[in-house]
């Protein structure tokens, strides 16, 4: 540790520090809520409005990703230059009136332009928080930083998964929209009234006060393989981890005969208690490890992601309840290490106000790729396979639109659970080419001197 990096640690406050991250957190946590409710009340919504599964995957993925991804850059742009507790706080209050909104929608256009509002909310809030905790914390914290961080998507995913299912089972899904979306605009206030802003490259030899182009970001990715190689990984991870994610409440409905309640609550403790340990593991573990060698910040998410092809293949394939939901638990685990040691690598060997954009860059390609198009992805395979497995007469996807005939139902029944079945396994082709990826960025890292 430089000595002046010593200095700063001891000036900083530690009650003030530990705040912003907890505060940071509970925001993320938010987003996350909002962000997953179309996935948790899915089989009301395919029931009520009559969609496929190709469409729920573009609520849950593409309709909100779309804005969320491309917005992430302009507005990280503007992170570089402006008052960042500023733009966060206007972001939380801007997605949850969106997530609101969402509960008035009629049919699947309105929740389609909803769902557009939620993204274009939320895009201002990650790599604003990066930025800001970059300036907060030095390097050798990050990781652990960056871990801690990514806990808020874990506890959002518990909050919704087990609050949304209840209210929406007992009030209806509509009163679950409403109410996880008005928390957030408190927490919007909470934060414009606590935060402050930190001097920019508060860890770094030299404070440059010029905002670098974009052209000049883009270059450092390419120039840089751990760049270009972490990402690749994010992305990959992401389209798997999103793609099943989102369909994990309908899949156990249609597996086990789960209600949104009981579903909802598997998939808190699931997904929820998986992310938070992986994060803790990711974080903690590649700081401690990279005191050796600093490769264990790509060999951690690169031995994350090979563990996460087995549970997959058997979270979807069991028939029995509990074997099927350990091994989800597992797969959550394994497939969430790589957020702390990912960003800590990336952010680096950046200038200070490359940061947020750079973030932003990566959250482009996480969330337009992987969250964007996983689910999409996933819900088109389900339809295709459940149109093959399908013995009843006449064309699936219109046999089985709500109302089916009884005479048909079994039949739907089996195809759309076989369907998703074979479709919740394929994404294991990206998380085999992450673990290539992530080992590759290790290698480039090199050990450290």
């Amino acid at each position: 540790m430089s000595t002046a990096e010593a200095t700063r640690i001891s000036t900083r406050s530690r009650s003030y520090e530990r705040w912003l991250l907890f505060l940071l957190v509970l925001i993320y946590a938010s987003s996350m809520t909002d962000r997953i409710l179309v996935a948790i009340v899915g089989p009301v919504l395919k029931r009520e409005m009559g969609l496929s599964d190709f469409q729920l995957g573009l609520l849950s993925g593409l309709a909100f990703s779309i804005f969320y991804a491309t917005l992430g850059i302009p507005i990280g742009r503007l992170a570089e230059r402006y008052n960042r507790k500023l733009m966060i706080s206007v972001s939380i209050v801007a997605w949850s009136l969106m997530t609101m909104l969402c509960g008035t929608a009629g049919s699947f256009a309105s929740m389609m332009v909803y769902r557009l509002g939620v993204g274009i909310g939320e895009a201002g809030s990650t790599p604003t928080s990066h930025s800001l905790l970059s300036d907060q914390f030095p390097p050798s914290k990050r990781a652990t930083v960056y871990g801690i961080y990514a806990l808020g998507p874990a506890v959002g995913v518990f909050i919704g998964a087990f609050g949304g299912g209840t209210i929406a089972h007992l009030y209806g899904w509509r009163m679950a929209f409403y109410a996880f979306g008005f928390p957030g605009i408190i927490l919007g206030l909470i934060a414009y009234f606590s935060l402050r802003e930190p001097k920019r490259g508060n860890f770094d030899s030299i404070e440059s006060k010029h905002v670098p182009a974009l052209k000049e970001v883009l270059a450092a990715f390419v120039r840089e393989k751990p760049f270009w190689q972490m990402s690749l990984g994010i992305v990959t991870t992401s389209i798997s981890i999103y793609g099943t994610f989102m369909f994990q409440s309908i899949y156990m409905g249609r597996t086990f005969g789960l209600n949104m309640q009981q579903a909802g609550l598997t998939l808190a403790i699931v997904n929820g208690v998986g992310a938070f340990v992986g994060g803790l593991i990711g974080g903690y573990g590649s700081d401690w490890m990279a005191k050796r060698d600093r490769r264990w910040y790509g060999w951690i998410p690169a031995v994350g992601s090979l563990l996460g092809i087995p549970f997959t293949i058997i979270s979807f394939t069991s028939m029995n309840f509990a074997v099927s939901t350990v091994a989800m638990f597992l797969m959550a685990t394994s497939l969430n290490v790589w957020n702390g040691p990912s960003f800590s690598v990336i952010h680096s060997r950046l200038e200070p106000r490359m940061r947020a954009t750079a973030s932003a860059l990566v959250f482009l390609l996480m969330n337009l790729v992987g969250q964007g198009l996983g689910p999409a992805w996933v819900g088109w395979m389900s339809d295709r396979f459940a149109a093959n497995i399908f013995t009843g007469s006449g064309d699936y996807a219109a046999a089985c639109k709500a109302p089916i005939a009884d005479a048909v139902a079994a039949s739907c029944h089996v195809a759309g659970t076989q369907g998703l079945r074979y479709a919740m396994i394929a994404p294991i082709i990206m998380v085999a080419i992450a673990t290539w990826s992530f080992f590759a960025a290790a290698r480039s890292i090199g050990r450290s001197k």
